[in-house]
């Protein structure tokens, strides 16, 4: 078959590029794209160290929007920024970003009375840009639409909308679209400040060579101090009744997500979690404690609820540093610097937000690339080529193959699906997948041995 990623590689052993982007999350993703919309010659590379959206932008609650719990922290222009974003993505990505209703449970005149007037204020930073406004629903109503909710004290509900979102596939199809217009996208490479690289997949050592380079590595970064909070998701076997989500506010105010999940809509994905980690940004996973309490805020909403959670997925939220503030109340709020090494790097901030932090690295990048030329953005306007979703199982894994770079089997069951979190996972499972990626990439029966245990062992699955 074609091999994209060494086409790619061919690339960045041979060509000197205007940017070196570093980092495959969604920020990277998004910088990528909007470089070779701003102008098709400019010379662009971007590589991970892994695989594509592997990291924090493939591991979040699954969410665009506006970040309803910042209004509480008074971050006004957060919520704007980010309720304006939703509505460009919902316009460039309508096969990935997808409305979603939520429902609070009000337990009290108190929660009916701050909630709402919350919603009115969330609803008002919308403006023009929002998918519609809130209601109330009485206590009978929300009895009505779940009747598995805890009923004690239970006096209203309210209805809102966000979206919903793939995540990974929504970080995959920005870099695939910014290769389709002519960058040079590899995953599995890792590459030093100075520029030498590694491909992790064969061992092999290159040099790149770039006028500019950018530090979009998230958790990863060096650049400067960051705070690391991990996020925490159990997903469970259908909760809810209706085809909401629902979000809960529990006692210290932080919200917890029950959003209908999986390609068959019989889970929900519950999350998330702010605890600061303490361990590198390579060992990330759920803790005893964090599980204790996903699970003891779903019994706690739905008491007659007996199922147990089918699988669990970890990351970390890359902070901006702040003094003397929890893990919740730390600013989403993003941050573009320089080091002495000329390297520019980006951190904090939203997925929500990444089209607008990608625009002002990119305004930045421009400027000393192209100085005296006028270059808009487009990424708010241009939709994203994304390619349809074949029928079965042989075509999906050849798509994540052939198009997205998957190269090995967490790459397919993580990235380019996300089956490895919707199904219990065993070896009798992964065998005929494995299989059937590795008759696409020549591998013998000891490779895909290799593959299947390699994922039971740092699976985010619990096991069959």
């Amino acid at each position: 078959m074609t091999d994209p990623r060494q086409q790619s590689l061919a690339r960045l052993r041979t060509e000197t590029f205007d940017v070196l982007i570093v980092g495959g999350g969604i920020n990277g993703a998004g910088i990528a794209r909007d470089l070779m919309l701003r102008d098709p010659s400019l010379r662009v590379a971007l590589v991970d160290k892994g695989h594509f959206s592997s990291g924090t932008s493939g591991r979040n609650s699954q969410l665009i929007h506006g970040g309803l719990r910042y209004l509480k922290y008074l971050e006004f222009p957060l919520v704007k920024e980010a309720l304006h974003e939703r509505a460009a993505l919902l316009k460039i990505a309508p096969e990935l970003v997808e409305p979603l209703q939520f429902l609070i449970p009000c337990y009290g005149a108190i929660d009916r009375w701050f909630y709402g007037a919350g919603l009115m204020l969330y609803d008002l930073l919308a403006g023009s840009k929002g998918i519609g406004n809130h209601r109330a629903l009485s206590q009978a109503r929300v009895q009505s639409l779940e009747p598995g909710l805890w009923q004690d004290g239970l006096r209203a509900g309210l209805l809102f909308y966000d979206c919903k979102v793939h995540s990974a596939r929504l970080t995959l199809e920005n870099i695939l679209d910014a290769e389709a217009r002519g960058a040079a996208v590899a995953n599995y490479v890792a590459v030093t400040p100075g520029g030498l690289a590694t491909d992790q997949l064969t061992g092999e050592s290159f040099s790149i060579r770039a006028k500019q380079m950018v530090d979009a590595s998230g958790a990863w970064s060096t650049g400067a101090p960051l705070r690391l909070v991990r996020g925490s998701h159990l997903i469970f076997p259908r909760i809810q009744q209706g085809t909401e989500a629902i979000s809960y506010f529990d006692e210290q105010g932080r919200i917890i997500f029950f959003i209908p999940w999986g390609e068959n809509h019989d889970l929900t994905l519950v999350g998330t979690t702010d605890i600061d980690h303490q361990t590198g940004a390579d060992n990330v996973e759920i803790s005893a404690g964090e599980e204790a309490y996903l699970t003891r805020i779903v019994h706690r909403l739905f008491p007659a609820y007996t199922g147990k959670a089918v699988a669990s997925y970890s990351s970390l939220r890359p902070l901006i540093k702040e003094e003397g503030k929890s893990a919740t109340s730390t600013s989403r709020e993003h941050k573009i610097w320089q080091t002495a090494d000329g390297i520019h790097h980006i951190a904090g901030g939203k997925y929500t937000t990444y089209r607008a932090m990608a625009e002002e690295m990119t305004d930045l990048l421009v400027s000393e690339l192209r100085p005296g030329k006028n270059l808009p953005c487009r990424t708010a306007d241009v939709p994203l080529q994304i390619a349809p979703t074949p029928a079965g199982t042989a075509a999906r894994i050849e798509k994540a193959v052939v198009r997205e770079h998957a190269r090995k089997l967490p790459d397919l069951l993580y990235i380019s699906t996300y089956w490895g979190h919707e199904n219990k996972i065993n070896p009798a499972w992964l065998r005929p997948l494995a299989e059937t990626m590795g008759s696409l990439l020549g591998w013998d029966a000891s490779r895909i041995n290799a593959e299947i245990s390699d994922t039971l062992a740092n699976k985010a699955a619990i096991p069959a």
